[in-house]
């Protein structure tokens, strides 16, 4: 095992002391974060950017790749085999499902987003 030494701001030092014990996980997790939230929010960005019809929202969709990621998450949670990382996956997705849902229904303004 390696040593590695680095500078940062005293505040992000501080809040990694509190997880020291924990940084190794935490750095692999953080360069395998899956870039598929990250990609449905520009999606959704892009999408509201365009100034769309209610009934171009009514109508939007996320992308296939996206349902499918979901769906296996779902299935390995209801299995018990959903690890850490994968939970925090699934929770984001979720939250982007909420966000979709809420504009389907008029609750969220699309221009307020888009603003």
């Amino acid at each position: 095992m390696r040593t590695i030494s680095i500078e940062l701001p005293d505040d992000l030092a501080d809040q990694l002391s509190a997880v020291q014990d924990r940084l190794p996980e935490l750095l692999a997790l953080s360069l395998h974060q899956p870039a598929l939230p990250a990609e449905l929010y520009r999606g959704i960005l892009t999408f509201l950017a365009g100034a769309p019809t209610a009934a171009q929202i009514a109508a939007f969709t996320p992308p296939p790749e996206a349902v499918t990621r979901l769906q296996t998450l779902l299935e390995r949670e209801c299995a018990g085999n959903l690890s850490a990382y994968e939970r925090a996956e699934l929770d984001e997705l979720e939250r982007i499902e909420h966000l979709v849902v809420l504009l389907k229904s008029g609750a969220v303004p699309p221009r307020a987003l888009a603003s």
